[in-house]
């Protein structure tokens, strides 16, 4: 999946061009950012949610969002970025964020199948939430045809790791100055109830698990 328009410049090491890298990435990831530029060409960059389908991209969203109404044929780069630990190292120059990000490039297609539009916002609601899209209501036609998807092609695609402890300089390392890593976790806490939510209603084993 490696090209020029792709390829890794500053610490090239750190990269890797292979699809089981960057899709593990995208379906960890619960948000991702698209990039676009609208008709002035001005440069935009929205978070949003996504779900990935074999070697396909999805993203959706209101009929009426300006990138989505130019979304056709336009060209998307989107990325996702996880952030596993905190890099403490002596000095502030070397001190960094240990990664793994992944960066899509590709021209929108507009999913006209309604098959294919159903199977994108069960995997987005899956990719979120994975057990919801069977305990919950199901969209209205009315709801649909308010709601545009888009595929893009994972083909053009990169991921860029950092692992491991602080890069110190030599001539830091019998400094006083305590360094190492800083975990950082996401996990899902405690289920919150609506306050309107009937007492008799209990919380899905999908949320517990």
């Amino acid at each position: 999946m490696s090209s020029d328009l792709i390829k890794l410049g500053r610490h090239a090491e750190r990269g890797s061009y292979d699809f089981e890298t960057v899709a593990a990435i995208l379906d960890e990831a619960l948000i991702c950012h698209v990039g676009f530029t609208i008709s002035d060409g001005q440069p935009v960059v929205l978070p949003t949610i996504h779900a990935r389908i074999d070697r396909a991209l999805y993203l959706h969203g209101s009929v009426l969002a300006q990138w989505l109404k130019n979304a056709r044929g336009s060209k998307l780069c989107v990325t996702a970025t996880l952030v596993d630990d905190i890099v403490l190292a002596r000095s502030a120059f070397n001190s960094s964020m240990n990664y793994r990000s992944a960066v899509v490039m590709g021209v929108a297609e507009v999913v006209e199948s309604e098959e294919e539009r159903n199977a994108a916002l069960e995997a987005i609601v899956e990719h979120v939430c994975p057990g919801r899209w069977a305990d919950v209501r199901l969209p209205t036609d009315g709801e649909l045809r308010t709601t545009l998807v888009v595929r893009v092609p994972i083909e053009q695609a990169s991921a860029k790791i950092r692992s491991g402890p602080p890069s110190d300089f030599e001539g830091d390392l019998a400094t006083d100055f305590w360094a190492g890593l800083l975990p950082l976790r996401t996990i899902r806490g405690e289920p919150i109830p609506h306050p309107d939510l009937r007492a008799d209603i209990p919380v899905p084993g999908y949320l517990r698990s």
